[in-house]
């Protein structure tokens, strides 16, 4: 080790793993552990994770455990929305876009308490290792990071379970048997991975689902809901206001009800890889479909294309946890200022796994039925400007075709 570590703030769970990993920074650095542990709407109960880190010698006011739920659909969730933020075309970024939360707080903490150093769980494999630290060094360049899986020797379940039982480290009855799959959740998604779903040819079992119901099950009835938006965010659902965390919590209800949500990927990992990945973001899929929605009507052709290039470019920096970048702050600039005039309803109707944007509604529309109409427009529209824009178009396909093979 290049350099002694006194305190180190790591990203606690109370699960094996970093129940595991606590007890491993306090043997092999010979240091303070300081644990938080961030709610984000996973939906699991919190203090037993305050008791676990108790139990393990970890001060009482060196355990944190804050609920970020707003702060986390405010600030990160929906400005990612306004984006229409999809990784690949189909991802998105549930896991992705918690990262970026996390990691501030852990720096915050670790300034807090005079700790030199943060710790994080994510294996050597995966994406979140890149997400967490790169976080970490955008807000303290010169921070010690300690990822344990880079580092131990502990490869295996089987070896995580045996140091837990070695050093009294309570493991869930569950926990003792292979995982049949691993999950991560947030209020805004569950993602999960490894074993069951490994081969990408075979089905996702039932089991695996946790947030959605199976869209065979759904009500046999649709459902109408509406959205409303102001300059890009939601604000309202059915005219009800809501703050940004009731208001994805209550489309997560919708999702649930209605089999909403649900993606089997195999992406294209940071690192180099493919994986293979189930994923259900119910509410957060009936929101991105309603932002769409309002922006048809509100947003100029121009500035609406531009958005759409400039999406998967942003997606792609919030996978790889570039969060903190120039560059997507950049973007972000540019995408926010195009959300001043996206405000309005929509209206969609659930049903059975999907979600349809049925009504849209805006006092800044830019939808002109008099102008589009097939009826007498009064001269709203005069249709013998086409020729003249037609033939300007047609020109150099004209001059290609003369010129001949």
């Amino acid at each position: 080790m290049s350099q002694p570590v006194k305190r180190v703030v790591l990203a606690f769970s109370g699960g094996l793993d970093t129940s595991v990993i606590l007890k491993w920074l306090q043997q092999t650095y010979n240091c303070e552990v300081v644990t938080f542990t961030a709610d984000l709407g996973q939906g699991e109960e919190l203090e037993p994770a305050r008791a676990k880190a108790q139990m393990m010698g970890v001060k009482p006011e060196h355990i944190f455990i804050d609920d970020l739920r707003e702060e986390f659909v405010k600030d990160y969730v929906f400005p990612m929305m306004r984006a229409n933020a999809v990784y690949e075309g189909t991802y998105l970024l549930g896991t992705s876009i918690a990262r970026p939360l996390i990691a501030k707080r852990q720096i915050e903490i670790a300034k807090m308490v005079g700790a030199d150093a943060v710790s994080h769980g994510a294996t050597g494999k995966g994406n979140d290792q890149v997400r967490f630290e790169l976080g970490y060094y955008a807000l303290d360049p010169d921070v010690k990071v300690i990822a344990p899986w880079r580092e131990w020797d502990l490869t295996s379940r089987t070896r995580l379970i045996e140091f837990a039982e070695a050093h009294q480290i309570p493991v869930s009855k569950d926990k003792r048997g292979e995982a049949p799959f691993s999950t991560d959740a947030n209020m805004l998604h569950t993602s999960s991975e490894g074993k069951v779903l490994e081969d990408p040819w075979d089905e996702v079992p039932d089991y695996v689902y946790s947030r959605t119901n199976h869209p065979e099950d759904a009500p046999d009835t649709p459902e109408y809901i509406t959205i409303d938006f102001e300059r890009g965010d939601g604000v309202a659902i059915n005219g009800e206001g809501m703050s940004p965390a009731t208001l994805l919590e209550k489309l997560n209800a919708y999702g649930k009800t209605h089999g909403i949500g649900r993606l089997d990927l195999v992406e294209n990992r940071f690192v180099g890889m493919k994986s293979r990945g189930m994923y259900e973001t119910p509410g957060g899929t009936i929101y991105h479909i309603a932002h769409r929605g309002i922006e048809q009507l509100t947003l100029d052709r121009g500035a609406a294309h531009l958005k759409d290039e400039l999406a998967p470019r942003y997606a792609e920096l919030i996978y790889n946890g570039l969060w903190f970048s120039p560059e997507r702050e950049m973007l972000q600039a540019a995408i926010d200022h195009s959300q001043a005039h996206v405000t309005g309803t929509v209206r969609l109707k659930l049903y059975k796994g999907n979600a349809w944007v049925v009504g849209r509604k805006s006092p800044y529309s830019l939808y002109s039925e008099k102008v589009v109409t097939f009826e007498d427009d009064a001269g709203a529209y005069d249709q013998k400007d086409a020729e003249g824009f037609i033939k300007l178009n047609a020109l150099r396909l004209r001059l290609l075709g003369r010129r001949g093979v």
